[in-house]
């Protein structure tokens, strides 16, 4: 696309923009001048939806009008409300309803997750993830490791970017497997990374390590609600994201989990257990021996966080009605012309380390600052421009389709331009 660095052009794309409308949909925070900042972090916490409030509040008014009767009761009764996410959440993530369930957080997921597709033996028993995975990630697979008796740093694999580059290289994860793939037992791997902003190909992923035998996971913590990862067809065996990122569910929301169709029914799994993921039908007699249910919500384990859900509901529903393929073509767009204007700066102190290609990355560029010069990332919070730093030395910018306007990027970068 031919990209124009004016103003009056910025302008012209939001006007031409269909998807405009939603900003209006969103609080966005304002200086105590009543001038809305330029917010690029709905990576990290996504905004509020106007929506929320309500949707919020109608459990609230159950909840004082039926107390306990509420979860039968209320306008959404509570027993069954993590099934009023389901359908929707599944498009997202480009899976069946089957595998999907919001419950718990990321991390936590994780290692229920871990408990059934993590099953080490003596001879293969590493871990696969990358060199610069969340540090969450690290943790929870180093603690796997160590749990089951191992040595974290014989069993730990890291997939790494070559000497001298930024990015992972598909063919190095190859060379792992090819390699070591007889003592690898689990690949978890995060589906956009959430350092460099790169996506990895997930369905390759998935692809190389069933042809050496290991279970494929994916950490989609950066990917839900921001890049189409079609898990069904990926054919990974599971994933887990959380949804206060893109997916604006507000600050500790609840998490998402994904388990393959293939695995839906099977009971041999070896699981963690409580009363959520019994038979529904007979969960209430209270007596019964465990039978666990089927799909994705074999792994729950309490009833939900009614306000959260409603929270997640309330922008759930918002991307029912845009879908993921138009906020996806406004996204590669967006930051497309984001990139344009960063790559126009004649300065020599910020490199962009995230994909050029947009089929490689989301909405989030990664901007390297020379010499970890974090003073640039504090200049700009001064200016009411919200980002944020990560270590060592990258400023992180999601402009994200939802509320994000071609002219904030366009009056951002002008910003960043006469800060350097």
């Amino acid at each position: 696309m031919n990209y124009q660095n004016s103003l009056d052009y910025a302008k012209q794309l939001d006007q031409e923009d269909s998807l405009s409308y939603l900003r209006k949909e969103f609080h966005i925070p304002k200086d105590k001048q009543g001038n809305e900042w330029l917010y690029f972090t709905g990576n990290s916490l996504g905004l509020q939806p106007k929506n929320t409030q309500k949707y919020i509040q109608q459990e609230l008014d159950d909840w004082a009008n039926f107390g306990v009767e509420g979860h039968f009761e209320a306008q959404n009764p509570w027993l069954s409300y993590h099934e009023f996410l389901t359908d929707n959440m599944a498009k997202i993530v480009g899976a069946k309803p089957i595998e999907v369930v919001v419950m718990n957080t990321l991390t936590t997921n994780l290692h229920l997750l871990m408990a059934s597709f993590y099953q080490p033996t003596k001879e293969k028993y590493k871990i696969v993830i990358e060199s610069d995975a969340f540090p969450s990630d690290r943790y929870a697979v180093q603690s796997q490791l160590e749990f089951h008796g191992y040595d974290a740093n014989d069993g730990l694999v890291e997939w790494k970017p070559r000497t001298g580059e930024k990015l992972l290289r598909i063919e190095d994860l190859e060379k792992i497997l090819d390699e070591q793939g007889d003592d690898i037992a689990l690949l978890l791997i995060g589906g956009v990374n959430y350092y460099t902003g790169q996506y990895l190909d997930i369905r390759k992923i998935g692809k190389l390590g069933h042809a050496k035998n290991c279970m494929v996971g994916i950490d989609l913590a950066h990917g839900a609600g921001n890049i189409q990862p079609n898990l069904h067809d990926s054919n990974v065996d599971f994933a887990a994201w959380c949804t206060y990122k893109y997916l604006n569910s507000g600050p500790g929301s609840l998490a998402g989990l994904f388990v393959h169709e293939r695995h839906a029914n099977r009971k041999d799994l070896p699981r963690f257990a409580g009363w959520w993921n019994h038979n529904k039908e007979t969960r209430f007699n209270m007596r019964q021996p465990f039978d666990v249910m089927s799909g994705a919500e074999g792994w729950q384990l309490s009833n939900p966080p009614i306000l959260s859900m409603a929270a997640i509901r309330a922008s759930l529903d918002m991307f029912a009605k845009v879908g993921m393929k138009a906020l996806r073509e406004k996204s590669e767009k967006l930051t497309g012309f984001f990139e344009y204007l960063i790559n126009q700066i004649d300065s020599d102190q910020i490199q962009i380390i995230t994909p050029s290609n947009p089929k490689e990355r989301g909405c989030q560029l990664s901007i390297q600052v020379k010499n970890a010069d974090k003073s640039l990332h504090k200049k700009l919070t001064e200016n009411n421009i919200i980002t944020d730093w990560r270590e060592p030395d990258v400023i992180r910018c999601a402009p994200v389709p939802m509320y994000t306007n071609f002219e904030d990027v366009h009056r951002m970068v002008e910003v960043l331009k006469s800060l350097l």
